[in-house]
């Protein structure tokens, strides 16, 4: 981490994560692409749930960024008590957030879904998929946790190994048990669900099995499990419950979303769920980029190291912009292709090629943002990532796609995106600014 050249380490540290995220986000599209073969229901259906799923992501996903800087930043400073007790701790916040969602699942499903639609076929469809998600999302959440710990100490190769595995068994038991061939059960959507969670828990079995065998570094107790010490919960929540809180936001964004665009119709909010899987496989090699930058700026901010922190920065926004620029082109040249993917209709078409190339002109901007928010994930500031997170999705977009729904043109609503995108650039340059002079002093500040 501190004399390996940087973007060499970036590259060791991030490649393996945005080959995962890229299956990850490839098996996403896939499971949607045989859900959409039972129905465009079926896929409006799943649209209602990922708010949801968001949720749980946002969950397991911001508390692993918590635990990562921490875990990170301990290991710089050489304090292996505290990295034991970050890893230690993880595995009860992982149970614990399991179980919130669980009683979830069993008491706010129904509601949740009847409050975005009436349509009989896709509030049956919802509540299926949504329970069962939500009531075994044990594997989500431990996959995720014991796939940071590999993060955190270097092994992201093993890390990908566990993630591909677990998309590669999704999908292999997507089409056997939505349609039901080779004798397994024919089950519909909530074939789908158990494709998911199924394939989860297989992930998180061998990410667990390569941290007690591989991982070195770190040294799990049950003893340590069961009795967490406070000031590392506090450290770890100090940036994982505003990342959290930065991810939840996106939650509520497609919630609300999907509470615009049903003043349309069923077909919009498809295609806007059709739009999100698409994306995630632009968006999500950026995030792996930024999982690997973060504990290499954690651990040069432990080791007082800022030439390398710079040269992290800098190399990390040219790759990021230049994956978000192919991902313009693609969406700009081909979205009557990318939504034939699911089956679409000439209505879907309609409505979905103008919104993939309208959406997809705020790609570039949104990946400088992304990789600027890593530092102050790596800082412990992640109250400016929260910041950034709720003017762009709560105080700009949702106001403005409300407003141009108005117009009654629905292709009007897709410019909220890179508007946007770009009041959260601007705001990220500030902050951006104000922490690198905290941290580095107002002069190192005034030469960027």
């Amino acid at each position: 981490m501190g004399v390996m050249p940087v973007k060499k380490l970036v590259i060791s540290m991030s490649v393996p994560m945005m080959i995962s995220m890229l299956v990850q986000a490839l098996y996403n599209i896939v499971d949607s692409i045989f859900v959409a073969r039972i129905g465009e229901d079926a896929l409006t259906a799943v649209t209602l749930v990922f708010p949801l799923q968001q949720l749980m992501i946002a969950v397991g996903s911001g508390t692993g960024v918590g635990v990562n800087a921490f875990l990170s930043r301990s290991l710089g400073e050489k304090n292996q008590k505290h990295a034991d007790s970050a890893a230690n701790t993880a595995v009860l916040l992982s149970f614990l957030s399991s179980l919130v969602f669980v009683l979830i699942g069993f008491t706010a499903v129904t509601p949740f879904i009847n409050s975005q639609t009436t349509a009989q076929t896709i509030r049956e469809y919802g509540i299926s998929y949504a329970s069962i998600v939500c009531c075994m999302s044990f594997g989500l959440f431990f996959q995720i946790m014991f796939e940071r710990l590999l993060q955190s100490t270097g092994r992201t190769i093993l890390s990908m190994t566990s993630q591909i595995i677990g998309a590669v068994i999704n999908t292999i038991l997507d089409p056997l048990l939505i349609f039901g061939l080779l004798g397994f059960p024919k089950l519909g959507i909530a074939g789908a669900a158990y494709a998911t969670v199924i394939g989860q828990c297989c992930a998180a079995i061998v990410a667990f099995i390569l941290n007690l065998t591989k991982n070195k570094e770190l040294h799990f107790s049950l003893k340590a499990v069961v009795k967490p010490e406070l000031h590392v919960v506090k450290a770890i929540y100090a940036v994982g419950l505003p990342s959290i809180m930065m991810i939840s936001i996106g939650s509520i964004m497609t919630y609300s979303m999907n509470m615009i665009l049903k003043t349309f119709s069923d077909t919009a909010t498809a295609v806007f769920g059709s739009y999100f899987k698409l994306q995630s496989f632009i968006f999500m090699p950026v995030f792996g980029l930024n999982n690997g930058t973060i504990p290499v700026l954690a651990f040069n901010l432990g080791a007082k190291k800022k030439e390398r922190i710079d040269e992290t920065l800098s190399f990390a926004l040219k790759l990021a912009i230049s994956i978000m620029a192919l991902g313009t082109i693609l969406f700009e040249t081909c979205p009557r292709l990318l939504l034939s993917l699911f089956d679409a209709s000439e209505n879907m078409l309609a409505i979905g090629v103008p919104a993939l190339r309208i959406i997809a002109l705020h790609f570039p901007i949104a990946g400088g943002c992304i990789i600027l928010i890593s530092m102050f994930q790596a800082f412990a500031k992640g109250m400016y990532s929260f910041t950034i997170s709720i003017c762009r999705q709560l105080v700009v977009l949702i106001p403005t796609a409300y407003l141009f729904s108005l117009t009654g043109n629905v292709s009007n609503v897709w410019w909220a995106f890179p508007i946007a995108e770009l009041c959260a650039i601007v705001l990220t340059l500030i902050l951006f600014k104000r922490v690198y002079g905290q941290v580095f002093g107002k002069e190192a500040a005034g030469k960027i």
